[in-house]
């Protein structure tokens, strides 16, 4: 796959990788390289300018509009313009998706208490987002990707702004959901976080992929 956007950024070129259900994939190379987009194209976000990207066996890329938000109910993202609702309580924002959605009141309530229950914010339900340190905001992101229940968790460069003990934190989350079945793909250039939790690495340079998701 290829992805050129309209300022002539060529930010992927002739991509190819997999990465199998179940894995906790790392998508890895230097800045600019094109971890963000091809992140991006999972959900529909951003769609390839050439070839396919597959997703539970289908052709996302070629979805139309009205079908990509049931995609995306499958797919939790946690990207670094987090999107939080700062004038909205920590309990509104992990509600929000599911609100969307149609979700019965009760059974919503009762997932979103959940959801921050499983990223160690369920004493923060009544606090703003500004109130959060930046790892909390960083969870609440997560409460809200995941409160669908997705099989898919994406995040980019999660760890970029956390110390080494909060980014160790977070990645414990994310392992978690993966140790009990969902596929979590990261993006990051942090040589110590692949090394620990890695279980497919997808190396990119310059939009092309050196490494096409070859185990850890």
């Amino acid at each position: 796959m290829a992805k050129r956007y309209p300022d002539g950024l060529e930010a992927l070129r002739e991509a190819s990788f997999a990465i199998e259900s179940g894995d906790f994939a790392f998508v890895t190379g230097h800045s600019g390289a094109g971890k963000t987009t091809a992140l991006r194209l999972i959900p529909v976000i951003e769609r390839p300018t050439s070839g396919t990207v597959v997703v539970h066996g289908q052709n996302v890329g070629a979805l139309r509009a009205a079908a990509i938000p049931y995609l995306r109910r499958n797919v939790g993202v946690v990207f670094q313009d987090q999107k939080l609702l700062h004038d909205r309580p920590v309990f509104d924002n992990v509600m929000l998706p599911l609100v969307v959605c149609g979700s019965a009141p009760g059974e919503a309530a009762r997932r979103a208490r959940a959801a921050l229950d499983k990223v160690g914010l369920a004493g923060r339900e009544k606090a703003l987002p500004i109130a959060l340190s930046g790892g909390e905001q960083q969870r609440l992101c997560i409460a809200r990707a995941v409160v669908n229940r997705p099989s898919i968790l994406l995040a980019d460069e999660p760890t970029a702004n956390l110390d080494p003990e909060g980014a160790a934190e977070l990645m414990d989350i994310f392992r978690a959901f993966n140790q009990v079945g969902v596929t979590v793909v990261v993006a990051t250039h942090d040589a110590s976080l692949i090394e620990r939790y890695a279980t497919r690495v997808v190396h990119l340079s310059h939009g092309r992929v050196i490494d096409g998701g070859s185990p850890a």
